[in-house]
């Protein structure tokens, strides 16, 4: 009974570091984006929008690669 708290501790905590790592990698992008369209005086935001779909897609390939790395 004890190992399989133990494994279920450790499953909680690699995912919820997986999440925060995800939000990370979108914040940086969003913010990265949201400074280049502040630089250059945008108002529709493109660069944001651009950015956090690009930081979404990384992030995505972080998770998908780190699981693969897991699995083996």
């Amino acid at each position: 009974m004890g190992e399989e708290k133990d494994k279920t501790a450790f499953s909680y905590a690699k995912y919820t570091g997986l999440a925060f790592q995800m939000m990370a990698t979108i914040g940086v992008f969003a913010f990265v984006g949201y400074k280049i369209d502040e630089h250059q005086g945008e108002e529709n935001f493109l660069f944001t929008a651009i950015l956090g779909i690009v930081g979404v897609a990384a992030s995505l390939y972080q998770v998908v690669r780190s699981l693969n790395k897991n699995k083996s």
